[in-house]
């Protein structure tokens, strides 16, 4: 196999390369120098079920690159469990590794001037940390999911980890036995894998594979079954091809194809996240994407698939009607997805999608027709206002009338409005806002599942709103309202807003508004000042030193 540009920089010019001494330290002959070097960025951790199983994944993976002529070289990437974060002062760090990851893969990729790069990973960040990764250093890359976990069951009802979040509000309320409590804990997820619903690992893991760089299918199985194993195989064969083509991600990357994946996140009821990650992808890949971007695409697109949170499968389920092939299909036979667009076999969208059938299996209730979608409009609006006037995510699925003005509860951390939910002191018409947990206040930009998921548990999803500079879990529905930009930490209004001060959310309207008067808004901004950062040194403070606003992606370059 003839090297490229990178391989070939091992020993350009050199007759006798003390470079390579290191290399046959490790087993490698002199014929392997002509072949390219494939770097595979493995995930792998028993920090998290999400990437407990990925080991197997990198041993095939390094076989098969072996049995094409190359030669893997593995390296390791970190992970934060979002689930066991959550509602702790770790869950500031979940953000952050995603620029961690990003620059892991960098490091390695460049620094050891590899050819190419398999990027396998399971918990939320990992993907968007391996695509931003692979965006920056541009050789040919593919991206394998760990795979979804299966889900979790307990007296004849599907869990996902959401329900454990939501069991709280229940188990407070009266509503819920300790049985059922301890159950629902033991039993919610049951295997390795990611968490079970469309929320953030499966929302972009399906978005990969419309946006080009991962295999047909390969986002919605499940991590303990072989057809996993198989694809991550073949993921290899067709990395190992595209190094041969030099077919890179900046081919595939394109704002066509950006489309493609948004159009899937709408039309699969994807994770508010997904909002940011692609504004930090299309940035990595020196693509003009913004938040106006998802505003239109939610205007064409319709969410036609009926998964968790806001509905009723997980990814499994979905995976059983068709995968995300399926919706695709759909789409682009709607005239909602660019058919003509690269993926990573060689192959254009369209001809990946040949062989898929026009229309979903009968029996099933998880992917609906066009005809019948769930929502004719896609779920996550980008609202603006007073409040927010370079704008925020609204996720308004599952929602009977995504209205509400109401008096604003005002929380400047996470904890003490959970302790006000959990001590029933929040109240049907209320609005919460929290606040000082965006990017640079955090920071890191946490996410609120605890406490909305006890708004739900409590009944009170529907009710009450929550308004946020942090951001939202994958699984989070209800009333809510994240990503306000500006933050509060850099004075943004929502660092304004008092106790019992009018608010509006109104997603038909794509309106957040703080009802007090333009004066007296003026009035308190001359009166406010910046608080001391929470961190000075390490990783946190770095991060709130170079962040970008939500609104663009929360980026460190």
């Amino acid at each position: 196999m003839a090297f490229n540009r990178r391989s070939k920089n091992i020993t350009q010019g050199v007759s006798r390369s003390p470079n390579r001494s290191m290399y046959y330290a490790m087993g490698y002959e002199k014929a392997d120098f002509d072949n390219p070097m494939i770097g595979i960025a493995n995930g792998h951790s028993t920090i998290t079920p999400c990437n407990s199983g990925l080991q197997k994944l990198a041993d095939i993976a390094i076989a098969t690159i072996k049995e094409e002529g190359a030669n893997p070289q593995v390296f390791g990437t970190p992970t934060i469990s979002d689930g066991m974060s959550m509602g702790t002062e770790g869950m500031k760090y979940s953000l952050i590794s995603r620029e961690v990851i990003a620059d892991c893969i960098e490091t390695a990729v460049n620094g050891q001037w590899m050819d190419g790069c398999l990027i396998i990973g399971g918990c939320d960040k990992n993907m968007p940390g391996g695509m931003i990764a692979m965006a920056r250093t541009n050789v040919p890359s593919i991206y394998v999911y760990g795979g979804t976990i299966k889900p979790g069951n307990w007296k004849g009802k599907d869990l996902t980890i959401v329900s454990a979040f939501e069991a709280v509000g229940e188990f407070s309320m009266g509503r819920m036995s300790q049985e059922d409590f301890d159950g629902i804990e033991r039993n919610a997820c049951p295997s390795a894998g990611s968490c079970g619903g469309m929320y953030t690992a499966n929302t972009m893991s399906s978005s990969f594979e419309a946006l080009g760089l991962s295999l047909m299918y390969s986002s919605t199985m499940a991590n303990p079954d072989d057809e996993k194993t198989g694809s991550a195989a073949q993921s290899a064969r067709v990395l190992v091809e595209a190094v041969k083509r030099d077919l890179k991600p900046r081919d595939i990357i394109s704002r066509k194809s950006i489309e493609n994946a948004v159009a899937v996140i709408m039309a699969t009821g994807g994770s508010t996240n997904a909002v940011l990650h692609y504004l930090a992808i299309a940035h990595a890949a020196e693509i003009e994407w913004t938040l106006e971007d998802f505003e239109r695409m939610r205007l064409r697109v319709p969410v036609i698939c009926n998964l968790k949170p806001s509905g009723e499968y997980v990814a499994t389920d979905l995976h059983r009607a068709g995968g995300v092939p399926q919706v695709m299909k759909l789409l682009l036979d709607a005239g909602l997805m660019h058919g003509d667009c690269m993926t990573i076999t060689g192959r254009t969208l369209a001809e990946e999608l040949v062989d898929v059938p026009s229309q979903p299996a009968t029996g099933q209730d998880v992917i609906r027709t066009i005809e019948h979608a769930l929502y004719k409009q896609g779920h996550l609006a980008i609202l603006k206002g007073n409040l927010s006037p370079e704008g925020c995510v609204a996720k308004i699925s599952g929602l009977k009338n995504p209205v509400i003005t109401g008096p604003a509860r005002v929380f400047d951390d996470e904890y003490t409005a959970m302790d006000a939910i959990m001590a029933d002191q929040i109240k049907p018409g209320d609005v919460l806002v929290m606040r000082y947990l965006g990017p640079k206040g955090g920071p890191g930009m946490p996410e609120m599942l605890a406490p909305t998921s006890a708004l739900i548990g409590k009944g009170l999803g529907e009710s009450v709103g929550l308004i946020t500079d942090g951001r939202f879990s994958g699984g989070t529905w209800g009333m809510v309202v994240g990503h306000v930009s500006p933050e509060a930490f850099v004075g943004g209004t929502i660092a304004l807003v008092l106790e019992g001060d009018s608010v509006t959310i109104d997603a038909h309207q794509q309106l957040i508004q703080l009802n007090v008067a333009d004066d007296e808004i003026a009035r308190r901004r001359s009166l406010w000042k910046a608080p001391a950062p929470r961190y000075t040194r390490g990783v946190l403070a770095k991060f709130a030193a170079l962040t970008s606003s939500a609104s663009k992606g929360a980026v460190t370059d």
